[in-house]
């Protein structure tokens, strides 16, 4: 369980996220998966890093259990800085980040996938911001690079999600497979990148950035900025009660 880094083959090192049973990463996973990232990308003979992840689903962001046990705001923080030091290094890792996605990726895993460079995804995957029924904001920034501005807002205001389907036909997922094919896409593209000379791949990662139209460290940090507005303001805190009650009455009911 964690976050795992292994050589699978030449020039190819794939990050592993491992936190059972969904993949809600506490903070100290976040910082964890930001610095096995950087890790992969500073190696010399890395010349692309594939990000995956074991279980049920791809990611479903943060570890709310994390935030409810903290009566202050030490975990939200933690939370804040974890996110953003995970997201900033798949986005400013030295090569580039192929993500392979199986099943859900909600909230945190957003920001993952958005700020990555090639998204491969199983057939059962859906993708999503469920932050406003949390009382929370975030990775806005990160799902307007993957959908077309309008259909962002939509889906940032109801909490809805998109099907690896509908994000093909927009172009930001690559391929969609079934689910047990998934590593083997997304080495296969992983593989066509590392056969590069990787001085032109490394070089390449920093020109496409350079040129990013959206500085998207900076939108992102002022996306947080109102979640602890929100927390600060007790609305959060609000909101995750009565999702926790409506969760223990659906447990009742089942």
């Amino acid at each position: 369980m964690g976050i795992n880094r292994h050589t699978e083959a030449d020039g190819v090192e794939v990050v592993t996220v491992d936190y059972p049973p969904v993949n809600a990463l506490p903070s100290d996973g976040w910082f964890a998966l930001a610095d096995a990232v950087r890790a992969a990308g500073r190696n010399q003979q890395t010349r692309v890093v594939v990000l995956r992840a074991e279980g049920r689903g791809f990611n479903a962001g943060v570890d709310i259990k994390e935030m409810n046990a903290d009566t202050g705001h030490t975990a939200l923080i933690r939370a804040n800085h974890g996110c953003f030091d995970a997201f900033a290094a798949v986005y400013d890792c030295e090569v580039p980040v192929v993500t392979a996605v199986n099943g859900f990726c909600l909230g945190g895993g957003i920001g993952l996938v958005g700020n990555s460079d090639v998204i491969v995804a199983s057939d059962d995957a859906t993708f999503g911001l469920p932050e406003v029924d949390r009382g929370a904001l975030g990775a806005a920034t990160h799902l307007a690079r993957l959908v077309p501005q309008h259909l962002m807002r939509t889906m940032f205001y109801t909490a809805g999600k998109l099907t690896a389907q509908q994000l093909h036909h927009f172009g930001s997922v690559y391929k969609v497979v079934p689910r047990a094919e998934l590593d083997a896409a997304a080495m296969e593209v992983a593989k066509n990148i590392a056969n590069k000379d990787g001085r032109v791949i490394r070089a390449a990662k920093r020109a496409l950035n350079g040129i990013d139209m959206q500085d998207v460290h900076r939108s992102y940090r002022y996306e947080q900025g109102f979640t602890m507005e929100l927390n600060l303001a007790g609305v959060a805190d609000e909101i995750r009660a009565r999702f926790d009650d409506d969760l223990a009455a659906q447990k009742k009911e089942s």
